[in-house]
């Protein structure tokens, strides 16, 4: 899948964002090297602590359904604010763990574009590989 075809599903998955309080509207889309698109989208609570967002949301519905990191094509996290948004702390974390370093990361909030990886966005990221 080309990266403009994943940003688009992940605009797509924006729409099912659940964001009451913020009104800060993120959507996610991973893509899976068999053709497969895994939507997330931020869901709030009022504890804000159980609050879910998008770029998670995708990655724990693709795992849910079996796919591994070595399967993952690329993921895109678009947001609706003024400039682009880029991954919580947390959410690199996660990323750091269910995908590859070189996995590519697609942001956007449909004026601009940014095209990382998950290493750029985490470069000295915490792995199992320190729990040895």
């Amino acid at each position: 899948m080309n990266r403009k075809e994943l940003i688009d599903h992940a605009f797509n998955a924006m729409k099912n964002s659940y964001a009451p309080y913020s009104q800060f509207h993120v959507g996610a889309a991973l893509a899976t090297t068999d053709g497969r698109v895994f939507y997330g989208a931020n869901i709030e609570n009022a504890s804000y602590g159980a609050t879910n967002c998008a770029e998670r949301s995708a990655m724990f519905s693709a795992y849910s359904n079996g796919v591994r990191k070595q399967e993952i094509q690329a993921i895109a996290i678009v947001a609706d604010g003024e400039t682009i948004a880029s991954p919580c702390g947390i959410c690199r974390q996660v990323m750091a763990e269910l995908l590859n370093e070189d996995t590519p990361v697609y942001l956007s909030n449909g004026k601009k574009e940014m095209d990382l990886t998950v290493k750029d966005l985490l470069p000295y990221a915490f792995t199992q590989e320190d729990l040895k």
